[in-house]
């Protein structure tokens, strides 16, 4: 097939020139008879169908020039049109008008005044204008395309040709060209500068063809690229037809630009935009099509509604409209294990926490299953910088007893107390007009105040919250003042939307000159919501648990400044209820409130120490007065009747956590000697030592429940210790033995005994013989060592056989008992101390085993002997030893944390034989010397 023969419009300067010459002779020309088109036409066709669409056809055109005459066409197409109409809300401001009949860059005459004879433009006109607004557009979808027609001052002659032709057609390339503008901020300031947003507007209401409203639509979405475009555009009405359009159930793709213009124009929702919504009837469709098969609809949709949510305006007729049900069972989705990332999830758990603001909602949020979704955020350690923002949320069922028996549940208790302990992220700050609206705003003073707001004036007048009506902002809503706690003296709290600013709050019945301060910070939402729980008549089962506890005592003790008192009034409440008390028992709480406040030592403290501010005295006389709670408590006839029940009828658990509470809130003898005592409570503690611990603290807790009950049993005793003062300071005795390790010995030895090593030690028959049986029957009765000079003793080294010698000779006291004992620090276990003490009990030597004994305890249980050097006595196994540990760990003038980890040094000691450290233990506690007896 022969090749098309080629034509002057395939040559780009052909058409550039007929394009210039247009520029400079009119619109019209002669028609060409072989194509029934004049010049001008024939290039533009080519320009558009050719030129343009070929791969880098932009980019010539822009650098041939092109973009100068094309836009000195328009502005004579512009003028040679119908001209505007004299009035309307479409119409441009003069300025626009006048810029448009003002000289162009461009060479050529100022185009004529626009004649209003004509009511749309001829045949020819539009046609050359489709023509040159196409190409304009496909050039601006180029940036250096944009920027020159900027330059060039296209803007203001697209906006006049918007005002001046009404046709669809060019209504359309026009919109189309100012969209594609609009993609650069330059752009899109001078597009709003020019005034094209009323005609866009207006364009959206007179035009009926899809893809014109399409155009216009996308247009006036890329016009809303930053907060005060938005703002300006929907206080120019562009959001009213958008959703009146929506409304109409358009074509899917009108459909589609519409709610993706209306997710633009709504991110960082304006009152305006919210309004205008409401009132063109967008709720609806937009519910509806939350379920959209198309999923960039779909998700542009819910994202709308989301951003919906930051106007209280318009909350609860959204709540109504099902909004409620689409954002929960979206976020729901997107938590799924096929879900979205943590970020695609951040608007929708934002809107759903503004949802709670409302009562309608808040209903609607429960039943549609929003708590557990909402508790599973808190429980999602990615969600963490939304967890403040949760908690505030939830404050809003406060009063909600349904839903406060489905949160506690669900487990929300120990997620508050986390809250109060952990670091939690930020979260940006709400504005005034996302308070609720239960309460809606009353924007203007002067307005007459209707009843509720002159009723609720007065209430808070009456009740000291304000001195006068000047104190109380007609913007007044209870997300500004939340509402009272119940049976509380303290003032409303906070809202959600200020949890970081301090506020003067009043107490009830008092003048303003008697406020107090109540600070609230990131942690007040989740004081008020504990607050609220322990108001319950039995809050023993969510509140009175480790977590719960350790969470309130970390925040009172941690606090860089005063806690706030409602913490306090919660722990308060707590102790004093008798529904808590078998739960401080079961939980250990007495014994931790005890150990957190009083003595200093946290669980994370245990047991290695961590750096903490110094213990303030305000803690300990907190620690102090919640144990004299208990105390009440326990001590009245309900609370000896259940720890009775505990002690007597609960599990091995509960009857051990009894024990070990009984000495902290127990100060009556009657009750304490005969649950511990006659009915083998401190048996029961004793021997669950070395059993696995049923709490990490467990040991310190035993170890200062000991300590506390052998204060109780003996208040004025002093546990007979070892001397702490070193052997060499003492008079030494003197030595007996020495005077026959000489050169010249008196008296001359008569015996030798003969170790293992090959030493020869000299020593005298007579003495040996009178200090031990042993040796009697060895060295005078019928046994060939009778008649020996050098007598063999086996398995004895030199430093074990040294104390031997010494006290078969009458030392005592002299120091050689002193000499097999390591210093602290080194084993005992294999050590020559345990071997002596072993020869002398082989060799029946009862006093040298004392003295050994007291050795040993001196140097390790003395003033340089630590806690670690308990275990290390106790595992020689000897009862006096023993008795010496137990003690040293139970002494009173013991540091708490030294006591615990000699404590935890004797279980290890003993492993699973706990016969020997239970009675040594039970010995030191009753005040009697081992080995007497002891009460069953």
């Amino acid at each position: 097939m022969a090749a098309a023969k080629p034509t002057l419009t395939d040559s780009l300067s052909f058409c550039l020139a007929q394009l210039a010459a247009a520029t400079g002779e009119g619109l019209g020309g002669e028609k060409d008879p072989a194509t029934n088109e004049t010049p001008l036409g024939c290039a533009l066709l080519a320009l558009r169908t050719r030129h343009i669409k070929a791969a880098g056809g932009i980019e010539r055109f822009r650098a041939r020039g092109g973009l100068r005459p094309l836009l000195a066409l328009l502005r004579r197409a512009a003028a040679a049109g119908p001209a505007p109409s004299q009035a309307g809300p479409g119409s441009a401001p003069s300025s626009v008008a006048s810029a448009a009949s003002s000289p162009a860059p461009a060479s050529g005459p100022a185009p004529s005044a626009v004649s209003s004879s004509t009511p749309s433009p001829p045949v020819r006109l539009r046609k050359t204008l489709d023509l040159a607004l196409s190409i304009l557009a496909d050039c601006c979808t180029e940036g250096a395309c944009r920027a020159e027609v900027r330059r060039l001052g296209g803007i203001l002659s697209l906006v006049t040709i918007l005002q001046c032709m009404k046709t669809d057609s060019i209504q359309n390339r026009t919109a189309r060209a100012l969209g594609n503008l609009a993609m650069e901020p330059e752009s899109c300031g001078d597009i709003h500068c020019a005034g094209a947003v009323p005609l866009l507007v207006e364009s959206l209401t007179a035009c009926q063809d899809s893809l014109c409203l399409q155009n216009v639509v996308r247009a006036l979405r890329n016009l809303a690229d930053s907060p005060q475009h938005r703002l300006a555009l929907a206080q120019q009405g562009a959001v009213r037809p958008l959703a009146e359009l929506l409304a109409t159930a358009p074509d899917a793709a009108l459909t589609s630009a519409l709610v993706r213009a209306l997710l633009e124009l709504s991110r960082g929702c304006s009152r305006a935009c919210a309004e205008q919504l409401s009132l063109g009837g967008g709720l609806g469709p937009l519910v509806s099509l939350a379920s959209h098969p198309k999923r960039v609809v779909r998700e542009a949709t819910i994202l709308t509604l989301a951003n919906l949510c930051a106007q209280g305006l318009i909350r609860p007729a959204l709540g109504n409209a099902g909004g409620v049900e689409v954002l929960v069972r979206e976020l729901r989705q997107r938590r799924g294990p096929s879900g979205a990332s943590p970020a695609s999830q951040q608007p929708l758990v934002r809107a759903v926490c503004l949802l709670c603001r409302e009562a309608i909602n808040r209903a609607r949020l429960r039943d549609a299953g929003g708590l557990d979704l909402l508790i599973g955020l808190l429980r999602d350690p990615r969600a963490s910088a939304w967890h403040p923002r949760i908690v505030a949320a939830l404050v809003g069922f406060l009063y909600d007893t349904g839903a406060l028996g489905r949160l506690q549940a669900l487990g929300l208790v120990p997620l508050l107390a986390g809250q109060l302990c952990g670091e939690a992220g930020e979260e940006e700050e709400e504005g005034r007009e996302a308070a609720s609206w239960d309460f809606p705003e009353e924007r203007t003073p002067e307005r007459a105040q209707g009843g509720s707001f002159r009723s609720l004036r007065s209430w808070l007048i009456s009740e000291g919250y304000a001195a006068g009506t000047d104190d109380i902002s007609p913007d007044w809503s209870p997300e500004q003042c939340p509402p009272l706690e119940p049976a509380e003296p303290a003032s409303p709290a906070p809202s959600p939307t200020s949890l970081r600013a301090p506020r003067t709050q009043r107490t009830p019945g008092r003048s303003p000159a008697t406020a107090i301060e109540e600070p609230w910070g990131r942690e007040g939402p989740a004081l008020l919501l504990l607050s609220r729980f322990s108001q319950a008549p039995d809050p023993s089962g969510a509140l009175v648990t480790g977590p719960a506890l350790c969470g309130l005592l970390t925040y009172v003790t941690g606090a860089p400044g005063p806690p706030s008192p409602r913490a306090l009034r919660i722990l308060s409440r707590l102790t004093c209820n008798p529904a808590c008390l078998e739960a401080f028992v079961r939980s250990y709480g007495a014994a931790l409130l005890r150990a957190w406040l009083v003595l200093g030592v946290a669980p994370d403290d245990w047991p290695a120490p961590r750096a903490r501010p110094t213990l303030h005295s305000r803690h300990r006389e907190l620690g102090e007065r919640l144990l004299q709670n208990l105390t009440v408590q326990a001590e009245s006839p309900f609370g000896v009747g259940a720890l009775t029940h505990l002690l007597l009828s609960g599990s091995p658990e509960d009857r051990v956590a009894c024990a070990l509470t009984l000495p902290f809130i127990c100060r009556k003898p009657s009750l304490w000697r005969r649950l511990l005592l006659e009915q083998g409570g401190l048996r029961l503690l004793l021997a669950a030592l070395t059993r696995p611990a049923p709490h990490p603290l467990f040991l310190f807790f035993a170890a200062d429940s000991l300590s506390c009950l052998q204060g109780l049993v003996s208040p004025t005793l002093s546990p007979a210790l070892p001397p702490a003062v070193p052997m060499d300071l003492d008079p030494p005795s003197p030595c007996l033995y020495e005077p026959l390790l000489g050169p010249a010995p008196v008296p001359a030895p008569d015996l030798h005994f003969l170790l293992d090593s090959g030493l020869q030690l000299p020593a005298q028959r007579a003495a040996s013989a009178t200090a031990s049986p042993f040796f009697r029957a060895l060295l005078s009765g019928s046994f060939a060592e009778a008649q020996m000079d050098l007598v063999p003793l086996r398995g004895l080294s030199p430093g074990a056989a040294w104390p031997v010698l010494h006290h078969l000779h009458g030392c005592r006291g002299c120091g050689a008992a002193l000499g097999p004992v390591p210093p602290p620090g080194q084993p005992l276990l294999g050590s020559e101390a345990e071997a002596a003490l072993e020869a002398a009990g082989r060799f029946l030597l009862p006093g040298l085993e004392e003295e050994l004994e007291e050795a040993v305890g001196r140097i390790h249980l003395g003033p340089q002997g630590g806690p670690e050097s308990v275990g290390e006595v106790f595992r020689l196994g000897r009862p006096r030893l023993a008795a010496h540990c137990a003690r040293w760990t139970l002494g009173p003038e013991k540091c708490p944390r030294k006591r615990a980890l000699a404590l935890v040094g004797l279980v290890e000691a003993a492993g699973e034989e706990a016969g020997p450290l239970t009675e040594a233990l039970l010995a030191v506690v009753m005040g009697i010397e081992l080995g007497a007896r002891v009460p069953a």
